[in-house]
């Protein structure tokens, strides 16, 4: 599923006092010292209203779907009440350049109490879908639970956009600046309308990330299509209040990334010193490419269990700020977690929230 990693950007607060000029006479009595906040403050949004662009983009999704004429008037007043909001536009940049990427920092944020609280009374309340997804899909609870812990704790954090001004804004005024995704991004405006249409849903009023992801598992909507199930049998894919359609959703995706039962997601090693073979280890980054063999060959000291690895594998680096690195090889499995988020740092965040509660579950 391609989707964007998290992008967390904080409004900055800039105190100002303010101190009587030197000579400058005082009274008696002393004033309060003023103080004055400056925040950044994203302009309004505004109606696309019937834009010719936007209106050209409902009669070509109509004709491909071969909706009637009533069905292309519904569609267009639709996209004309849709917003282009500032603050998406905004949000879907990338962050500042130069920090240091920290896997310690990243996991504390992930693997905390609050979100482990929460974790085990999901695991609790869900155990009987958990083990029907593990059993049907070969995918653990452990990592099912852990990946709906680090996208919405647990459905408490599912966005506050609407979709349809997310991906319309993205779709239509998408930010210079980075690479243009804005092809992607009305395909995607497609799905979703197509999804509502399908499911019965209010486009104006579907909310979710600024990327335009939904419900407990942050489906975007081409991935809600191709991959979500009706996990509780009710008639309807509902990831926004089934945790059931979720966890069932979740396994389905990842099963069809590859996800291969059994298998795990990493191992252990230790890279060569010597900068040429270490950089051709790291070159692929997380994609498996390299054999046990070939790891041997190239200096690396993979772990027993590594080295009885049948497929292949990569050489993940995973920074720790100001420390040194630490290296481990990902399997299949791990690049198949990688296709919800093409990021190592998520990936490992996944599999430490989850198994750190079963590790909690366990211990009771």
């Amino acid at each position: 599923m391609s989707k964007f990693p998290s992008l967390l950007l904080f409004c900055a607060a800039l105190l100002l006092s303010c101190p009587a000029a030197a000579g400058t006479k005082q009274p008696s009595k002393k004033k309060p010292k003023v103080t004055k906040t400056t925040k950044l403050v994203d302009p309004a949004p505004q109606a696309f209203g019937e834009r010719a662009d936007v209106m050209r983009f409902a009669a070509d999704l109509s004709a491909a779907q071969g909706w009637d004429s009533q069905t292309l008037q519904t569609l267009q007043a639709q996209l004309a009440q849709a917003k282009s909001v500032p603050a998406v536009q905004r949000l879907i940049m990338p962050g500042p350049p130069g920090s240091a990427k920290d896997w310690g920092a990243y996991r504390a944020r992930f693997v905390e109490p609050r979100r482990l609280q929460a974790g085990l009374a999901f695991w609790d309340d869900n155990a009987a879908a958990l083990a029907r997804a593990e059993s049907l899909y070969g995918v653990p609870a452990e990592i099912i639970v852990g990946l709906i812990g680090v996208e919405t704790f647990y459905g408490q954090i599912t966005g506050g956009f609407r979709v349809i001004d997310a991906l319309s804004t993205l779709a239509f005024d998408f930010p210079t600046g980075r690479s243009d995704r804005s092809a992607f991004f009305r395909a995607e405006l497609a799905e979703f309308l197509k999804l509502s249409r399908r499911e019965g849903l209010d486009p104006l009023a579907v909310k979710g990330s600024f990327a335009g992801a939904m419900g407990w598992p942050q489906f975007m909507p081409s991935s809600w299509n191709k991959h979500a199930i009706d996990f509780d049998g009710d008639g309807h894919v509902d990831l926004m209040q089934s945790p059931t359609d979720a966890i069932g959703s979740v396994a389905h995706y990842l099963a069809n990334f590859g996800w291969q039962r059994g298998m795990p997601t990493h191992y252990s090693v230790a890279l060569p010193v010597e900068t040429t073979a270490r950089a051709l280890l790291l070159a692929p980054d997380i994609k498996p490419t390299f054999s046990a063999a070939q790891l041997l060959a190239l200096g690396a000291q993979p772990s027993e269990a590594a080295l009885e690895h049948a497929g292949t594998m990569a050489v993940v680096e995973l920074q720790m700020g100001a420390a040194a690195p630490v290296y481990w090889l990902g399997t299949e499995n791990f690049y198949a977690l990688t296709r919800y988020n093409w990021s190592s740092y998520y990936a490992f965040a996944v599999i430490e929230l989850g198994r750190t509660l079963q590790s909690l579950r366990q211990a009771r």
